[in-house]
This record gives structure tokens, sequence and C-alpha cells, in this order.
């Protein structure tokens, strides 16, 4: 990126943004960015690859220190992700409406990582995960800081298949009979490759790749035959054969940070009830 689009994109002048790579390096002893062409140096790529936890943590400072100084509103900003917010989410919101009629609810669908910026920076209150993992381990998530989190529910997982393919009648699939399928890349809307990729070795062609957090768009483009699509079980439907091996599960935990607030507080144990 050139320095005068950075600066534009940062809302600082270009001059203010050589100062502060200048100084920067400076306080390093090594050259950050080379300058033709202009492109991070070695040791600059080292120091890119922490920036985003780094700030990720002075995001989640900041937000503690904010919250300690003022008294929560009786609000509640719930961020989910697409497969972490289901039936039970949404029950426990109309018992908290019974419960807490004067809080004002805002649910919002973001990617994983978002949620957990979100609840980090203090853009949300409480946050809603979900990923694959063995039966009642906890999800890798990026660290943010002093985070707590709370296992909600788990459920099997299911592949999903084209209409009419011939997998379709087995009891159960293993994740690496499959490795050399097609499958869709939608990492906020299904299983991340990644994650099956973790759990089943190398391969997994990767179909048309979807970026969005709406679930009806994956099944749509797995029972078309564009590939296959790990969800829960319940997402799945009668077109899901149930994961057999590994032995994964879809897990949904909460997140949320030390004082969340009355109505986060509130609906967590509605969410555990």
């Amino acid at each position: 990126m050139r320095r005068d689009t950075a600066a534009r994109e940062l809302g600082y002048t270009q001059s203010a943004v050589s100062q502060h790579i200048a100084a920067l390096e400076s306080d390093l002893g090594v050259e950050l960015l080379g300058r033709r062409p202009v492109a991070p140096t070695e040791a600059g790529s080292r120091l890119l690859e922490h920036a985003g936890p780094l700030l990720l943590r002075m995001a989640a400072a900041r937000a503690e220190v904010v919250r300690a100084a003022h008294s929560p509103a009786a609000r509640l900003v719930l961020g989910a992700s697409p497969l972490a917010f289901g039936d039970r989410t949404a029950l426990a919101l109309a018992r908290l409406r019974t419960a807490a009629p004067r809080v004002e609810v805002t649910v919002r669908l973001l990617e994983r990582a978002a949620v957990v910026a979100g609840v980090a920076g203090g853009d949300l209150d409480l946050g809603l995960v979900d990923g694959a993992a063995a039966p009642s381990d906890p999800l890798r998530l990026p660290d943010a800081g002093p985070l707590h989190t709370t296992g909600v529910g788990e459920e099997p997982l299911a592949v999903l298949l084209p209409d009419g393919h011939p997998l379709a009648a087995r009891d159960g699939l293993r994740l690496t009979d499959l490795v050399d399928a097609l499958w869709l890349d939608a990492p906020d809307a299904a299983i991340p490759l990644s994650e099956l990729r973790a759990a089943g070795g190398s391969g997994f062609r990767t179909g048309p790749r979807y970026d969005g957090t709406d679930v009806r768009a994956v099944l749509a483009l797995a029972r078309a035959g564009h590939g296959l699509a790990l969800l829960p079980a319940s997402v799945a439907g009668a077109g899901g054969v149930p994961l057999s091996a590994p032995r994964l599960v879809h897990r949904t935990e909460s997140l949320h940070r030390s004082d969340p607030g009355r109505p986060a507080a509130l609906l967590m144990e509605l969410l555990n009830a």
C-alpha cells in the first residue's frame, strides 16, 4: 500500500505517517519498510503479524477502563456467528424480554473473528461463537485479552451432500474418506475448511468461496452440487449424513468481559437454564 493511500485511510497526513514509521524504526533499531519499492522488510512483516492481536488487546483494555468509569445502560448488544445463533438463543431472548422488558436488545450476526473483536473492544456486551471441537473441549479463539468463555451447547455434525449424492444413504461418513471431495469454502457460514484440514489432514479441494453469513446460501450451494459442507446436524437437516470420525461436535460458547452488565449476565443464565 502506498504511503499516501495509507495516510488517507488513517486520516493522517503523509508526513505524519512517515514520522510514525521513522520513530518506530528508531525505537526498534531496524528498518521496517523498504523505500524502493515500498514494501515491508522481513522485520516489518514479523511486526505486522503481531499488530492485529496487539491492537485488539489495546481495544479490550480501553473498553474495560471506559466501562469501569460509567454505569452500564439498560441495553444489550449481542453479537453471534451465524451457526451460533439458533432456536436456543431466540428462546432465551424471548425469556429475557419477559424478565427485563425495559432492556433494549440489538442482535448482530457477524464473522467469528468480528464477534471476538467486538466483545474485546466493547462494541458487543455478549458474544456467541461456534466451531468444531472434541466433545467438552473449549474452542480455540484469538487472544483478545481477559475475556471469559462459557460452553452453551454441543450437537452432532453432519456432512451436507448434494441432492441425489451416492453417499447420501450412508449411516455415517468419515472425514478422511472425503479429503478428495470438492468442498465449499464458507468460513463464516459453515465449519471452516481450516478446521477440516486440521482434523482430517491435507486435501479437501476448494470449490466456490462464499464470503457471507447467510447459512441459507450455503445450503443452496451444497444442494446444487457446488461442494460439500460440514454443518450442525440440525442445520444440515435431511440432506446431511452424520460425521462418524473424527469424534467432533459443533460447539457454541458465550464470550464476555469480566463485567458484562446485568442484561448480558441474565441472558447467559437463560442460555444455560
